[in-house]
């Protein structure tokens, strides 16, 4: 079923996993935006799919995965980011997955270890679905493999980081926003360069970790690792070498560790005062922010520009 808005073609494509193999790539007119539903673990899975207007099949595009936070959705994440100008800039396609939950549309999670909601007390296999995803990604367009990136909010932050740690075989680099690295076994076969957004007055996941003091109605509480947790791992997992901090802008900070395997890199941007939201970003909870966001740094411009400096050797 198609429909034309202001933006372009909207496709609705309901890809079951054996049917994919035979789907040739759209014509260009058909993929300005597209939901791609697949059926994974014996769930029916969605993601919102952006293509940038400089698309060709013959030139391999790279893919960028948005996780929207605990208890959001695709569009949500599509708000929280504002990735679509950056992505048609730099000619990126950005895939908007959804969690999962009692909804179906609303109040979506991913299973991040201890956290949250529906996603992880049902053990929903989210990895697995990441891999399906950009498997049926793959079929539909020229995807550059050695730039698959993924970011993400809060819960969403968290599911990068899981990504970072079991798919280091396709995933070349992260950018977490106010989540944490909540695991004692992270172990990538491969590098994978990591840039961490933090904002030091978070009380929904800490800066210096430990029970989250904030919460939303019906979400248990939850004990988080650190920011500085996160940064150590990564350091250690890349084997690169660690700076001092230094002032990228006047409330924020940016720690830097440089020259690690395979060229990987670790860098954590901590923004001085702010709480659980993603810098640069609208205020406002339905664009993802529950507090309000500094505008010292683009989170989204920062990290296109790290990602695209660090694809997979």
């Amino acid at each position: 079923m198609n429909s034309i808005n202001a933006a372009g073609f909207w496709v609705v494509a309901c890809i079951a996993v054996a049917a994919c193999e035979s789907l040739a790539q759209p014509a260009r007119a058909e993929i300005a935006s597209e939901e791609v539903t697949i059926i994974q673990g014996g769930r029916q899975r969605s993601a919102l799919i952006r293509v940038p207007s400089s698309y060709v099949p013959s030139k391999p595009a790279p893919l960028v995965l948005v996780f929207h936070g605990g208890g959001g959705n695709a569009a949500n994440a599509e708000r929280t980011t504002s990735m679509r100008a950056q992505a048609e800039k730099h000619g990126l396609i950005v895939a908007y997955p959804n969690g999962t939950g009692v909804l179906k549309q609303t109040l979506l999670t991913w299973n991040t270890w201890n956290c949250c909601g529906y996603a992880m007390q049902n053990d929903v296999d989210d990895v697995g679905f990441v891999r399906e995803l950009i498997a049926t990604l793959k079929r539909r367009y020229s995807i550059d493999t050695r730039r698959i990136f993924a970011t993400g909010l809060s819960n969403g932050a968290m599911l990068s980081y899981r990504l970072a740690c079991e798919m280091s075989d396709q995933i070349a680099a992260i950018a977490p926003v106010a989540g944490a690295l909540n695991t004692d076994s992270c172990a990538p076969r491969e590098p994978v360069s990591v840039a961490i957004f933090h904002g030091t007055s978070d009380q929904h996941v800490r800066y210096d970790g430990g029970r989250n003091t904030k919460q939303f109605p019906g979400a248990k509480p939850r004990d988080d690792k650190s920011v500085n947790d996160a940064f150590s791992t990564w350091t250690k997992i890349d084997k690169c070498q660690p700076s001092a901090p230094t002032q990228y802008a006047p409330s924020v900070r940016k720690t830097e560790c440089s020259n690690g395997e395979h060229g990987s890199e670790v860098v954590l941007y901590s923004i001085e005062g702010q709480g659980h939201a993603w810098p640069g970003g609208t205020p406002g909870l339905r664009n993802g922010n529950v507090d309000p966001p500094s505008q010292q740094i683009s989170a989204t411009e920062v990290m296109i520009d790290f990602f695209l400096r660090h694809p997979r050797q």
